[in-house]
Formats: C-alpha cells, structure tokens, sequence
C-alpha cells in the first residue's frame, strides 16, 4: 500500500541513516583520541579501572622524581666521602712519617693542617640542593621509594654524616686510624643506600611502564581496526544516503497516478 501520509521506506532507511552516523562518530573519535574507552559511557567497568592505573601511574612518576633527587643527594655525599677518605689516609701517613726522629715536624704539621683542612671544603661543598649528608650541620634524609592505594606511601631514610667534626678528632695515628674506620662504614653504608635507590629508581620505571601497557589493554583503540571500520561505514553512510533518498522519492511517484 502506497500511503502519503506515511513513508514507511524513508522511515527505515533514516533509522539506518541515523544508526550508521552513530557508529561513524564513535569511530571518529576513537580514531582522534586513541581511545575505544575515553568517557565513562563507552565502558564504566574498563573507564574506573583505568581511571585508577592512570592516578597510580601519576603518584608514582612522583615517587621516580623522588628517588632521582634523593639518589643525587646520596651519590654527591658518597663523592665527598671518598675524597675525605684519601685525605684521612694521607693525614694519617702523615703522623706515622712524624714519628721517624729527624723529620721536619713543623712542615708536617702544616701539611696536615692544610689536609684538615681540605676535608672540611669537601664536607661543606657536597651539597646538592641545601641537602648535605657530610657537612656538621647534616641531616638524615627521607626518601620516597615507593607508593601503593593500599599501603600509602614508603619511605627510606639516609643517615647523616659528620665528615666535618670527623676530621677535627685526628690527633695523632691511632685516632686517625680510628676515624678513617669510621669514614670507610660511613661511606659503605651510603653506598648500600644508594645501591637500593638506584634498584628501586629502576623498577618504579618498569612498572610505571607495565600499567601504561595495562592501561592500554584496557582502553586504547585499534587502529588498524578502527581504519577499516571508518571506510565501511563511510561507505554505508553513502548508501543510506541514496536509499533515503530513494524513499523520498516513492512520494513522487504517487503524484503520477492523479494526471
């Protein structure tokens, strides 16, 4: 039955129209953004589970730069440390060469002053950022080195070192000896320190890289897919186009049958 009133083909074929505008948007836009899963409407499930890797992923970029400042701040007073240990071990040669009767005492001394000395430059000077580890005025320091939802966040403390007060205590050589004991287990206990920084710098980049692979596995789109998804459905937005436009015409034709 033709009607004029109601066009049933121009009906559907506009339904097909609208249905296939639909789907091309969505692929337009997953093709602009990258993402099959960019709004919470695409897919609540996959949108709040990767809506939390992405959090996740933020704090613990935190906790990368962390790590990386805090290993700065222990490699420089490492740096420090073992120049100070070379000078402790001159100074100590120095009172042993004292000891020998004939000697110049009085330019030794004077060397071993200007030894001192050079320590407590070294001391002072291992500064990164106002945080120095071997300086008299020292502080321990607290590193973020890791952060989970569940757990919070994790910390590692590096303690101080006196490298400064250190040198003012080398009187003669056993109590250089002493302090160059001191200085070596000062330094082998920031250098173990640096070496767990330095791991965990490692795999917080590892895994910061494994939930950007999780998260997209969750919600990024396939190009190659998406590619072809957007020629077909040009291609049906033509035809619906035309069967519309067909349809429209049908009204036309009923015009024909009153001449």
């Amino acid at each position: 039955m033709s009607s004029l009133l109601t066009n049933t083909s121009a009906m559907t074929a506009l339904q097909t129209l609208q249905s296939t505008n639909k789907n091309l948007a969505t692929t337009q836009n997953r093709i602009a953004t990258g993402e099959r899963v960019s709004t919470a409407s695409d897919n609540a499930a996959y949108w709040s589970i990767a809506t939390g890797m992405k959090a996740q992923s933020g704090a613990l970029s935190a906790v990368k730069d962390s790590l990386g400042f805090g290993a700065a701040v222990v490699d420089t007073a490492v740096t420090g440390l073992e120049e100070g240990i070379k000078l402790a071990e001159q100074i100590m040669q120095k009172y042993v060469a004292r000891e020998q009767d004939g000697v110049d005492t009085a330019a030794i001394d004077a060397e071993i002053v200007e030894l001192k000395a050079q320590m407590v430059s070294i001391a002072t000077s291992s500064d990164f950022e106002g945080q120095n580890l071997i300086s008299a005025g020292g502080a321990a320091v607290n590193i973020v080195s890791s952060y989970t939802a569940a757990g919070g966040v994790t910390t590692v403390t590096v303690a101080a070192y006196d490298l400064e007060g250190e040198s003012a205590t080398m009187l003669d050589a056993a109590s250089s000896q002493t302090a160059l004991d001191a200085m070596r287990a000062a330094a082998a206990t920031m250098g173990a320190s640096k070496a767990r920084i330095d791991s965990q710098l490692e795999f917080t980049g590892k895994l910061m890289d494994a939930i950007d692979r999780g998260v997209g596995v969750l919600v990024d789109a396939d190009m190659n897919a998406e590619s072809a998804r957007l020629s077909a459905l040009q291609t049906q937005q033509q035809l619906g186009i035309q069967a519309l436009s067909i349809a429209n015409q049908n009204s036309q034709s009923i015009l024909s049958l009153f001449r």
